[in-house]
């Protein structure tokens, strides 16, 4: 698993989601409940950023159609999205949030 520096702890403001690229894939970074959480940016009912939605509760929510989506898990709870978006690895060294949005094989 590669880790990639995605930001620094001290740019994410609670419950404020932020857009990162690494590696060419869309990751929103989450400071919510004394952890950091990384769930692709793209909703998986309509192709809009996660970014720009609200967080409550450890899940972010679209603000296009509402689905609202576990940062643990990815696991939506709430229609319309029926699908899971991922979720990746997060390891906080320092100031720095590293994510890695690698596949195992």
């Amino acid at each position: 698993m590669t880790f990639r520096r995605a930001c620094g702890l001290s740019e994410l403001e609670e419950d404020t989601p932020k857009r990162v690229e690494l590696d060419g894939t869309p990751v929103s970074l989450v400071r919510t409940e004394g952890e950091v959480f990384a769930i692709h940016d793209i909703c998986s009912h309509a192709n809009v950023s996660l970014a720009e939605g609200e967080v409550d509760d450890c899940h972010i929510e679209c603000w296009l159609h509402g689905s609202r989506f576990d940062l643990r898990s990815g696991k939506p709870d709430a229609l319309p999205a029926t699908r899971p978006v991922p979720v990746y690895p997060v390891k906080i060294e320092g100031d720095d949030v590293l994510v890695s949005v690698t596949q195992e094989s």
